[in-house]
């Protein structure tokens, strides 16, 4: 049961990511009330009439939405999905001039209707437009927080779930820094049930090396490009990872999750936001201080926030 028994979660924007943030919200009951607001009046309205109609099998959970932000009134949660979508080929920083812009415009707004939420930016590139969506509001910044590599971190457990036999949620390993380019996983920490990751007894024999860790960590880091190349978007794992963000909101349950919040002396990177294990409740994510970092792992950290502050200085 939601410690917010009568709660109410708003996703901005219904392209395929906010309509699957939606659906997956719906679901999965995260919220017993669920709007859904775009400045496209014809499409939003068509979305919550689908959605609408099948919330005889959602349980608790209903749906209202359309063009006009006040559907956004008193929500405890907002997921922020508007924007340019990431085209073939299309690096999430490209997307950032397009979509700051459209942050910019919105925020002020959403504020308005909704002062006391919690905002979770998914939009694209998510951990520069947090930075900007956080010194644009002054908001706290554990009330202003992106999705990060909640996703990223689903995509390297289940690869190395898929490898070693066994089960997703007997992976403990973590992708952090950037959601884009620079992120890397915390090997130094990973492990698969109690087992140090690299003194895993494989199937067939055998344990993983380093190269073969290296070359997961590639296909983790360049799966949405796959996914977009094949389908134009990725839209039901990132639904279903904003869907669990929420519930840790709303349900205060202190989950620990990969969000980036705007990190201040965490292992000597302030003002940028990186995703990090962070504990996620219903007053936001707080960064987990103590979490270890080898020498390599703080390097590739401060690699990612000295890429990200490029692209969030050429947009102030």
């Amino acid at each position: 049961m939601s410690v917010i028994e009568n709660s109410k979660l708003t996703v901005v924007g219904a392209g395929s990511v906010g309509a699957s943030v939606a659906y997956a919200a719906l679901i999965r009951g995260s919220a017993r009330h669920v709007a859904l607001y775009d400045i496209a009046t014809e499409k939003v309205e068509a979305e919550v009439l689908d959605l609408a109609h099948g919330t005889q099998f959602t349980g608790s959970s209903d749906i209202v939405g359309g063009s006009d932000v006040a559907v956004a009134e008193g929500s405890h949660v907002v997921v922020i999905t508007a924007g340019a979508k990431q085209n073939p080929g299309e690096t999430r920083t490209e997307l950032a001039a397009t979509n700051a812009a459209i942050l910019r415009d919105m925020m002020p707004q959403l504020l308005e209707v909704a002062p006391h939420a919690i905002y979770v930016i998914v939009t694209n590139p998510c951990d520069v437009l947090t930075v900007l969506a956080q010194e644009a509001t002054g908001l706290p910044a554990a009330r202003i927080f992106a999705s990060g590599t909640v996703l990223d971190t689903s995509r390297l457990r289940w690869k190395l779930a898929q490898r070693a036999g066994v089960a997703t949620s007997s992976v403990h390993a973590w992708i952090v820094g950037e959601h884009g380019d620079t992120e890397f996983p915390l090997w130094s920490t990973a492990t698969i049930g109690s087992v140090p990751i690299t003194e895993f007894d494989l199937p067939g024999g055998g344990r993983f090396d380093q190269d073969e860790l290296d070359a997961i960590a590639i296909d983790v880091r360049d799966a949405a490009y796959k996914v977009i190349q094949g389908k134009g978007a990725t839209n039901y794992a990132i639904g279903l990872s904003s869907a669990r963000i929420v519930e840790a909101v709303l349900r205060d349950e202190h989950a620990i999750l990969p969000v980036s919040t705007v990190l201040q002396g965490f292992q000597g990177i302030d003002g940028m936001a990186l995703s990090v294990p962070s504990i996620v409740s219903a007053s936001g994510a707080v960064p987990l201080a103590g979490t270890p970092f080898s020498d390599a792992e703080r390097t590739l950290l401060h690699r990612s926030a000295a890429a990200l502050t490029s692209v969030a200085s050429s947009l102030r």
